[in-house]
């Protein structure tokens, strides 16, 4: 009775709606302390949104190294030949031979792509479908500067290309490496470049698998790892910096296909690191070579294919690099490989795709001999093969 008496003189309505409150907060989550009223002061700023913080780090990022990615122009003249069909006596008597002199031989291309400058000296770096072969490239700064780019060395395989500026007593802007190694799927990728012709163009995406061969890219005339964004990269990104969220250049924006949507290719820039230093000082990269085409196998490939009346020949239905062709006169020629053999190991390690096999050769030296452990007709062998340099065929 007294207890009642109490809740009806001392306690209003609103504050049993307060106790209730109370009790359901502590049974959902424990001890309640004493509620204070929340009080903001002028060094007490509200936690930002998402939008204002993905706003934020890539501003940051973009004003850290936008001033360092550049436009890179490019002409190449090109003889055009005349279809012989022109040179049938019939038509000059017909047309005169001033007519085919007046026909153009010659032909300007231009091209354009993207590039980003990473020391005081003018070193830039840029794919080298972008550069290759070119009679002139001209290098434009954000800032309007422009200046004449001389291209001091291509690799081809790696699609990767040093070009260098003279800036004389005048500042640049450098582009800040960062560590590929230490990219992890799903961190923010930032692509700045000039693409279809629109400079200063800025992308924001997330790095969607990492390790991504060339040969699944559908180039497999490279040898390169891919970062896979989906960051828009169109033409004319080539060459330019795929960013982290600090603003450190972490790939080369290189690559897109056709028949996809919203993919992107980078080279890592470890890879770029291993090689840029021997393009600026214009010497030739080696790459090591066995010379095969292969594919990986598998038990269930296998059993397919034996399974075939008309399959060129039966292999063994196990894990391994089944070899769908030997180059002539390569070092896989040289050592005994033929169509058909199925490679297991070499020098001892397992080998159970295609990529690991090319990954294996090229991170080997030129002139060096692996041992291939080869499966043929139900016999082991073991081959020994000397690795040549892979001349590439430029463009």
């Amino acid at each position: 009775m007294r207890w009642t008496k109490f809740l009806k003189t001392s306690i209003s309505p609103t504050h049993l709606v307060a106790i209730a409150l109370g009790v359901l907060v502590t049974l959902s989550f424990g001890t309640v302390l004493p509620t204070q009223a929340a009080t903001v002061t002028p060094d007490t700023a509200p936690a930002p949104t998402l939008a204002q913080t993905r706003g934020s780090f890539v501003t940051a990022a973009v004003n850290r190294v936008g001033p360092a990615v550049v436009r890179i122009d490019t002409e190449r003249v090109i003889t055009r030949n005349v279809d012989p069909f022109f040179d049938d006596p019939f038509f000059r008597q017909f047309f005169g031979d001033q007519f085919f002199q007046s026909m153009p031989r010659e032909q300007l291309q231009r091209g354009q792509g993207s590039g980003f400058i990473i020391d005081g000296d003018g070193t830039i770096l840029t794919n080298a479908h972008v550069v290759n072969q070119a009679d002139r490239v001209t290098v434009k700064l954000k800032d309007g500067r422009d200046f004449e780019g001389r291209v001091m060395g291509v690799d081809v395989v790696t699609d990767l290309a040093v070009v260098k500026i003279d800036a004389g007593n005048t500042s640049l802007p450098v582009a800040t490496l960062g560590d590929s190694d230490r990219v992890q799927v799903g961190d923010w990728a930032i692509a700045v470049g000039n693409p279809l012709g629109l400079d200063n163009t800025v992308t924001l995406g997330i790095v969607s698998t990492l390790n991504r061969s060339s040969a699944q890219v559908g180039i497999p005339d490279k040898r390169l790892d891919f970062i896979q964004t989906d960051a828009a990269i169109n033409p004319g990104n080539s060459g330019g910096p795929l960013l982290d969220e600090q603003g450190r250049v972490i790939g080369v924006n290189t690559a897109i296909r056709a028949d996809a949507n919203g993919i992107g290719f980078a080279i890592p820039i470890n890879t770029v690191k291993a090689v840029k230093d021997q393009l600026a000082r214009g010497e030739n990269v080696a790459h090591p070579f066995v010379g095969i085409q292969m594919i990986t196998l598998t038990p269930e490939i296998a059993r397919e294919n034996n399974r075939d009346p008309n399959a060129p020949f039966r292999v063994p239905e196990q894990q391994g690099v089944l070899v769908m062709r030997v180059v002539p006169n390569s070092p896989a020629a040289a050592a005994g490989l033929r169509r058909g053999d199925v490679i297991t190991a070499i020098d001892g390690q397992a080998i159970e795709t295609a990529d690991e096999l090319q990954r294996l050769v090229e991170n080997s030296q030129v002139g060096q001999v692996l041992r291939f452990q080869v499966l043929r007709d139900n016999r082991t062998l073991q081959l020994r093969v000397r690795t040549g340099e892979l001349q590439p065929t430029r463009s």
